[in-house]
């Protein structure tokens, strides 16, 4: 092959594999939780695959949040995975999931005055702690070698965006904080919450200037909100923000019919020089959610090969 061959071969293969920093199975991601249903389950499964990263939710068999564990369980973990050549790369959190003091969710229905009553106390309770409990995820996220951590936008109310300069207060608060520890809050589009469109995380985030927040996108917690996920709810998006992004297996499983053009996606996060991580998040609950999560990262990873022309880099 000549060198003007070789050159033209190069530019040939350039809008396949897109720009800067193309995505293989070393930005891949799962969440322990649901890959496995104990931590070495967990671990078995991301080396079966190949992976070098993991998210963080729960403990895999339990509902203890790995963002709020005391501080020696978070250091036997941290051990468990770089053992086994893991990393984290994102540390999912229920920070503000939940109804906020003053507000009123729209979806409390036959909730009995007893139930209301306790629920108003352990909202305000767990409000009141919010700082305390993001300065224990902090202090996580700091022995598991992560630097971005998911936060949420309270539960969603009739008029989301009235509550908007409130939410944007809250988070620039406690972005104050994650800035002086060198940690990112990524905002997460969720349909039980007040932000839930792509277009309402934009517009969210034009209130909240600070470089240590940005976003977590989910699209396949967009449909629920009558917006097209991609490319129309993906373009409204701040593309320098995106922090970290999320498949669910609905979207990613060949059989679904909620299936998303993931190939396309990918192509479009190359393209706008995103850097993060993709993380699956299977949410299935029908019983397979193991099999599930083996079914979805290995259409994940054929579609990296795809577009890497047959190759897997890693």
């Amino acid at each position: 092959m000549t060198r003007r061959e070789l050159l033209a071969a190069g530019t040939a293969l350039a809008p396949a594999l897109g720009a800067a920093k193309p995505i293989d199975r070393l930005r891949i991601a799962a969440i322990t939780d649901e890959i496995g249903k104990t931590p070495d389950d967990a671990i078995a499964f991301a080396r079966e695959y190949g992976l070098r990263w993991v998210e963080l939710r729960s403990v895999p068999g339990a509902r203890h949040e790995y963002a709020l564990l005391p501080e020696h369980e978070v250091m036997l973990t941290a051990a468990a995975l770089a053992g086994h050549g893991l990393k984290v790369s994102f540390l999912n959190t229920s920070l503000l999931k939940f109804a906020w003091p003053g507000t009123e969710p729209v979806r409390r229905r036959n909730e009995t005055p007893e139930a209301r009553a306790q629920r108003l106390e352990a909202e305000k309770v767990r409000f009141g702690r919010r700082m305390d409990d993001l300065s224990t995820a902090i202090r996580n996220a700091h022995i598991l070698g992560v630097d971005k951590i998911r936060v949420f936008t309270g539960t969603r109310v009739a008029e989301p965006r009235a509550l908007f300069p409130r939410i944007a207060e809250v988070i620039g608060e406690m972005a104050m904080v994650a800035e002086k520890e060198k940690i990112s809050l990524a905002i997460e589009n969720e349909a039980s919450c007040n932000v839930a469109s792509s277009a309402e995380l934009a517009a969210l985030l034009e209130a909240i200037p600070s470089r240590r927040v940005g976003l977590n996108w989910d699209p396949q917690n967009t449909l629920g909100t009558q917006e097209v996920p991609f490319p129309d709810g993906y373009n409204i998006l701040p593309k320098k923000r995106i922090l970290n992004v999320q498949i669910k297996g609905k979207g990613i499983m060949p059989a679904s019919s909620q299936k998303l053009d993931w190939k396309a996606i990918f192509q479009a996060l190359v393209r706008d020089d995103y850097e993060g991580k993709i993380g699956l998040e299977t949410h299935i609950f029908d019983g397979t959610l193991i099999e599930a999560s083996h079914i979805s990262m290995k259409e994940i990873l054929r579609i990296v090969g795809e577009l890497y022309g047959g190759r897997m880099p890693g």
